[in-house]
């Protein structure tokens, strides 16, 4: 059975299953907790509604968010349909996202905890606890009331944790990378883009940011933004791989990385396949 996206349920059981890193959607509340939820509102993945921003963490804390999946959809919101996987080289490396990893219900039946709502916080101390050295893509969520608010507060999470392994932040905002790379210009940045606008065809990329993250459909459409994204110096991670013809057409053009909710069918095609 899967477990509901961004839960402590979804993020444990891709560990067990040998996810290399976690990706999670941040956004940050009314009294500044940043806490792992995809959409605006929390209409879709709760027994609440309204805006992530203008509640607070006591709010969200006294929320289910794990018996929603499943039972109702949002028309004006959807999930992240990503986990990530290193491909460089064909290795079989995976790590999933906040979208739903699979699990057994049982257990987040037994601890409330594991479907109540997650903070960074917690997450982080989760990679802190694993077995093994488990990475870290963490979305920033834009636009938001609190604008440069949540690159701040991500600043400070990061510098208090001290993680081991290797944080990268990602966002279809440029102007939020920017404000991370000022801040912290030891930290990997990753431009998500769904569209391949005129200004990035040539694989240019927002000014200090090295990783290029393309969803698969801009991938199929255009393979060669690939190549040119490797031309111009810049890594490439695609979101989301989760169909099999997909993943051979990312190891065909070198992608460096594969963002899927599917890590361990992944990581099986990669270390079964003569790549």
């Amino acid at each position: 059975m899967e477990a509901p996206e961004h839960t402590l349920a979804a993020y444990r059981r891709a560990i067990e299953e040998g996810a290399d890193g976690l990706e999670c959607d941040v956004r940050l509340t009314a009294d500044g907790h940043l806490v792992c939820v995809h959409d605006r509102r929390i209409n879709r993945t709760s027994n609440g509604r309204g805006a992530v921003s203008a509640l607070e963490l006591a709010d969200l804390a006294a929320l289910d968010f794990g018996s929603w999946k499943g039972r109702h959809a949002d028309p004006y919101e959807s999930p992240d349909t990503a986990l990530d996987t290193d491909v460089t080289d064909a290795t079989d490396t995976a790590y999933p996202t906040g979208a739903a990893a699979a699990t057994g219900a049982d257990d987040s039946r037994a601890d409330p905890e594991l479907t109540s709502v997650l903070t960074l916080d917690r997450l982080l101390d989760l990679v802190a606890e694993a077995p093994r050295p488990v990475e870290l893509a963490i979305e920033t969520k834009h636009p938001t009331r609190w604008a440069g608010q949540v690159e701040a507060r991500l600043l400070e999470l990061l510098d208090r944790h001290r993680p081991d392994t290797p944080v990268r932040v990602m966002s279809f905002s440029a102007r939020s990378l920017q404000r991370v790379r000022a801040a912290a210009p030891h930290l990997p940045t990753v431009f998500l883009t769904q569209f391949l606008l005129p200004r990035h065809r040539d694989g240019r990329l927002p000014n200090g940011v090295r990783i290029a993250g393309p969803g698969i459909r801009l991938v199929r459409s255009h393979p060669e933004y690939v190549e040119r994204a490797h031309r111009a110096g810049n890594e490439v991670h695609v979101w989301t791989v989760d169909e099999p013809a997909d993943v051979e057409l990312c190891v065909r053009l070198g992608v460096d990385a594969i963002i899927t909710n599917r890590p361990q069918q992944v990581r099986s095609q990669l270390s079964g396949g003569a790549y």
